[in-house]
C-alpha cells in the first residue's frame, strides 16, 4: 500500500474502506445487486458517468439518489422528455430587470451527480447538450463557457424495451458513457426483502448517511490514479478492445476511448476489493459494462439475439489472459 495519507489525501487502504461503507450504506436501500452496485461505484471512482439500463422498477433511480446521499454529493434530477430543451439542462441567459442585463440561470447540470432519468426520450438536440459537459465538464451558452463543479458526475437510465416515444442514443453519446450497467430483476428473496423492508419503514421516502464528501470522493480518484497496473494487464485490455473490430458479428468494434475505460474501470474495482494492483480478473469483471455498448452488431443478427454483450464474453473465452501476478509496491 501507499505511504500514510498526509492531510487531505487518501491511502489506497483508506479509500478501499471507503467503498466498503459506501456500498454498505447503498445496500441499505437497494436490496441485492452487489456487484451491479460495485460497478457504479468503479465508474464513479474512475472519473467517469454511467448509464443504468434496464426494465422499469428495478432501483435505477432510488441506487443513483443514494450513491449521491453516500457519496455526500449535490443532487439533481432531470426528468427527459420529448418537450425537453438544452436551455433546460444546461440553464441559459436571462434578462435581470434591476441590472438591466441578461445574467446566466444556470440549468441542473451544475451539481455533483445529475440523474439524467429516461435520457432516451429526449430528442437528440438535447442529448448532445450533455456532450460536451460529460468531455469537457463544462458548459457554453451562447459563446460563454461556464465551469462544472468538481466532482462532476452523470448516472442516467433508459429503458431498453419501450420504444414507442423514444429518441436511441447516437454512438456518440453512448461512448461518454464510461459503464452501461443492468440492474435486472431480483431474486424471490431479495423481492421479499424489498417488500419486508418497506412495511417497517411505514414510508415510501428512504434515505441513507453520507460516508464521505466532495473533497473526500476527489481525494479516492486521486488515489484511485496511483493504482499499480502491469503492462501485460494493460496490453489486455488492448487485445480485448481489438478482439471486438475484427469479430465477425460486428460492424463497429469498441473505440480506444473503450479500452481506457476498461483499464481504468480496471483500477477502481481493484480498490473496491481491496488491492492496490490490477489483475486480469477485474479487467474480466468490468469487461462487459465497460465495452458492449460501444459495439455495433450487424442487422441481421438481431433476431438471434446477438448483442454487444454477447460478443464481448465470445472475445472474454478467446483472448489469452496474461498470468496473476502480485505487483510489489
Amino acid at each position: 500500500m501507499t505511504d500514510a495519507a498526509t492531510e487531505g489525501e487518501l491511502t489506497l487502504g483508506e479509500v478501499s474502506e471507503l467503498s466498503r461503507q459506501v456500498l454498505d450504506r447503498v445496500g441499505q436501500a437497494v436490496v441485492g445487486k452487489s456487484e451491479a452496485l460495485e460497478l457504479v461505484l468503479a465508474g464513479i471512482l474512475a472519473g467517469g458517468h454511467v448509464l443504468l439500463e434496464d426494465y422499469p422498477g428495478l432501483a435505477k433511480t432510488l441506487a443513483a439518489r443514494s450513491f449521491a446521499q453516500a457519496l455526500g454529493l449535490e443532487f439533481r434530477r432531470v426528468q427527459f422528455t420529448p418537450d425537453l430543451l438544452p436551455s433546460d439542462v444546461t440553464g441559459a441567459f436571462v434578462y435581470d430587470q434591476k441590472e438591466s442585463e441578461f445574467v446566466f440561470r444556470p440549468g441542473p447540470i451544475f451539481t455533483g451527480l445529475l440523474l439524467a432519468d429516461e435520457i432516451n426520450r429526449t430528442p437528440p438536440k438535447t442529448q448532445a447538450a450533455l456532450l460536451e459537459s460529460m468531455q469537457e465538464h463544462q458548459v457554453t451558452v451562447e459563446g460563454q463557457t461556464f465551469p462544472l463543479p468538481v466532482p462532476f458526475h452523470v448516472l442516467a437510465t433508459a429503458n431498453p424495451v419501450e420504444y414507442e416515444g423514444t429518441y436511441p442514443l447516437p454512438e456518440a453519446q453512448l461512448d461518454r458513457f464510461m459503464l452501461r450497467i443492468g440492474f435486472g430483476y431480483p431474486s424471490p428473496a431479495e423481492e421479499w426483502e424489498v417488500l419486508r423492508r418497506r412495511m417497517s419503514r411505514r414510508t415510501e421516502d428512504q434515505s441513507v448517511e453520507a460516508v464521505t464528501d466532495a473533497a473526500g470522493l476527489l481525494a479516492a480518484q486521486r488515489a484511485v490514479e496511483t493504482v499499480t497496473v502491469d503492462d501485460s494487464v494493460g496490453q489486455y485490455c488492448v487485445d480485448l478492445a481489438t478482439a471486438t473490430r475484427r469479430d465477425s458479428q460486428v460492424l463497429v468494434g469498441a473505440s480506444p476511448r473503450g479500452s481506457l475505460a476498461l483499464l481504468l474501470t480496471s483500477r477502481a474495482y481493484a480498490v473496491i476489493k481491496g488491492r492496490d494492483y490490477v489483475v486480469p480478473e477485474d479487467v474480466k469483471a468490468v469487461a462487459v459494462a465497460a465495452l458492449a455498448h460501444r459495439i455495433t452488431v450487424r442487422p441481421e443478427l438481431w433476431l438471434h439475439e446477438v448483442t454487444g454483450g454477447t460478443v464481448v464474453r465470445t472475445v472474454l473465452g478467446s483472448v489469452p489472459a496474461p498470468p496473476t501476478v502480485a505487483v510489489a509496491r
